[in-house]
């Protein structure tokens, strides 16, 4: 049963030294505060990082022909590898492998290239690609993207970001069924796709346009090779456990040099996601330890003052045990008011910074684009962890000084003047 009589005797004991336990207080209040505020910000920044990555699997990894940097059966080096969809074939039947999505435009990785309806036009990255890269890379997507009869029958069909739609049609007119131009050639929209990604991948990918391969192959480009090869391992295989095996078979496939390792070029989604995993495995430790560090020179505050309230207390605490006070009944007095103390000034450190968090959460929401920072934030189960561990930390924080009070002779404390 809870003793308020034992709350009023501490809060009397607190408010006795006002001063001194205010600034006791402050200590553990800056410590909860800064805690609070370092991992909702580091929560931020990882999934600001995470959220730029977008809908990217991170079981995927991007395959390319690069120059050769060796000479190997009678060839030269400086020869440049070109892709086919051949290749393509030839890396699907491989053991780990899910998904291979061949991809061709215009001007490589990023580039644009004039894109117009009626008197409007807009610069966007054109693509060709076939129905698998929806595997690779989800969209949320208002009508259908390509499909196999698409490719089977080089329909002049044509799947459009958000951005472009807005561009070409504004926001009243529905983009689905209408024909746009692409290099002089009209394609019809079958449909309007918005990105999961954030900043400037983001902004990038919503201004892309998809035309089936071999559409695009037959009627814009006229050319056999593809730019990469994007390939989606199982879920139960990771990208760079088969990225050795792909990468063989193209150079071997293309008379290339067993350990030229600049003949193919790739990219692995998943290195780069468990870099950013790894980095901020690091930042969050480092967050513990000076938030902890912190908020431990607070808890030692308290043991301090503790401490001097004891010796301050030493004939009070002579007049308890006299009339019949146990040492256990001491010891819960002393580690009662350290706990209270402590509670008290971190719950309050611990409101401040989830108010901070929420005004710095509505400011970066406000922006149109968020970039590597998403909104900062702390779960409950770590408000409630951080709760738990302040309230055990201030008794324990108590525990010295009131082993000490238990201690005191009674003789000597009636004698203490």
């Amino acid at each position: 049963m809870l003793d308020l009589d034992r709350f009023r005797e501490v809060l009397s004991t607190l408010r006795r030294n006002a001063l001194r336990t205010t600034l006791t207080a402050v200590g553990v209040f800056w410590g909860v505060l800064m805690l609070i505020v370092m991992l909702g910000m580091g929560n931020g920044l990882e999934r600001g990082a995470k959220n730029n990555m977008g809908g990217l699997a991170t079981n995927s990894l991007y395959i390319w022909g690069d120059r050769t940097s060796m000479p190997h059966m009678g060839l030269t080096p400086g020869r440049f590898i070109k892709l086919t969809m051949d290749d393509a074939e030839a890396l699907r039947g491989l053991r780990g492998v899910r998904v291979v999505a061949p991809r061709v435009s215009f001007r490589g990785r990023g580039g644009t290239d004039p894109v117009s309806r009626g008197e409007k036009s807009v610069n966007a990255i054109v693509m060709g690609d076939t129905p698998d890269y929806l595997e690779v890379e989800p969209m949320k997507i208002r009508g259908r993207f390509i499909n196999r009869l698409d490719m089977k029958e080089r329909r002049k069909v044509v799947v459009i970001g958000s951005r472009v739609a807005e561009l070409l049609f504004g926001r009243g007119q529905d983009p689905i069924g209408q024909t746009i131009t692409i290099s002089t050639t009209d394609f019809m929209v079958v449909g309007v796709f918005k990105t999961t990604a954030t900043g400037d991948r983001g902004e990038r990918h919503e201004k892309t346009v998809y035309v089936p391969l071999t559409t695009f192959s037959k009627t814009l480009s006229n050319s056999p090779y593809v730019h990469y090869l994007a390939v989606l391992s199982h879920d139960d295989v990771r990208a760079g456990d088969i990225e050795p095996d792909l990468t063989k078979v193209l150079r071997k496939r293309h008379r290339a040099a067993p350990d030229d390792a600049l003949a193919v070029g790739s990219f692995n989604a998943d290195a780069e996601y468990q870099k950013i995993v790894n980095l901020f495995l690091g930042i969050s430790i480092l967050i513990y330890l000076v938030g902890g560090a912190t908020l431990l020179a607070g808890l030692v505050g308290v043991s301090n003052i503790m401490m001097v309230s004891v010796r301050e207390r030493t004939r009070e605490i002579g007049i308890r045990k006299a009339i019949g006070a146990t040492p256990a009944t001491v010891i819960g007095q002393i580690v009662l008011e350290a706990a209270t103390l402590a509670s008290v000034a971190g719950y309050l450190g611990l409101l401040a910074g989830v108010a901070i968090l929420e005004l710095v959460a509505k400011v970066v929401e406000s922006g149109d684009q968020m970039g590597m920072f998403a909104a900062p934030s702390v779960s409950f189960r770590t408000a409630l962890a951080a709760s738990i561990a302040i309230a055990f930390g201030g008794a324990m924080a108590g525990l010295f000084p009131a082993l000490h009070a238990a201690g005191i002779r009674t003789v000597s404390a009636l004698r203490d003047e």
